[in-house]
């Protein structure tokens, strides 16, 4: 990682940058790492962006859940003293931005989703009785891309590690029930907060139907697809990705 991890109370986070505070939501699986692109890019143009390590493996069982998740990252906020915030999720954090939003909408500028859950979760936390075969969590971390070279060694290993430790596995189920529990097509359209959706065409695990539904729902919402893409965006086009983000944020002028 190429960001130095802060400490700090109850948070750990990356912070680089300076400007307008763009929060980013890591997934399930997801590593802080997967935003590299992202965290270069716009804290090199005028934005401070940070990354909180979301307490998803932390919490106690009861509290595994995207409410919980949600009033965490308002606390995280109330800590570092934001007015106003820019918020970035992928897979689960798009839902848990999308949850904070609808229960504390007045520091949300703006919402960025890529390959959000919070409609659709029959991906997320399943096919695990298998977790012991590495071939076969192998094969399921290179469903996540389009190009399966985006699954490196290191990101299968973690994946593997994910589901063969006994805790981890049970709050990654106990998340999975949480985000069905917590589907949010009744919430969006009362949802005013402007909405940028970036999409991969070729997302298996969320797929292209599930961003039009959150575009149809969403009133004040961009869709904008990313071609020969899976389910993170970010990480197997981050250029594109970055130029279409950038573009959305002058498009708004923030």
């Amino acid at each position: 990682m190429a960001h130095l991890l802060k400490k700090e109370k109850d948070f750990s986070y990356i912070e680089v940058g300076e400007g307008t505070p763009i929060i980013v939501l890591h997934g399930l699986m997801g590593g802080l790492s997967n935003f590299d692109s992202v965290t270069t890019y716009f804290s090199a143009n005028g934005y401070k962006v940070l990354i909180p390590e979301l307490p998803i493996y932390t919490m106690s069982l009861v509290k595994t859940n995207v409410k919980s998740f949600a009033v965490y990252l308002k606390d995280f906020i109330e800590f570092k003293g934001f007015k106003e915030v820019i918020l970035l999720g992928n897979s689960l954090g798009g839902h848990i931005g999308l949850y904070h939003t609808k229960m504390f909408p007045d520091k949300v500028k703006g919402l960025v989703i890529t390959g959000s859950s919070g409609l659709y979760e029959s991906a997320m936390g399943s096919g695990y009785t298998k977790r012991s075969d590495y071939d076969v969590i192998k094969k399921k971390a290179q469903d996540v891309f389009y190009d399966p070279a985006i699954a490196t060694k290191e990101i299968v290993d973690e994946v593997y590690e994910t589901v063969n430790d006994r805790n981890k596995l049970v709050k990654t189920l106990a998340i999975a029930k949480s985000a069905i529990r917590h589907n949010m097509a009744k919430d969006l359209p009362n949802m005013k907060t402007p909405t940028c959706i970036i999409w991969g065409k070729n997302d298996t695990v969320t797929p292209p139907e599930v961003a039009e539904e959150f575009h149809s729902l969403l009133p004040d919402s961009d869709l904008f697809w990313i071609d020969k893409c899976g389910h993170a965006a970010m990480m197997e086009h981050p250029d594109e990705f970055n130029k279409i983000l950038n573009g959305w944020l002058e498009s708004r002028e923030y």
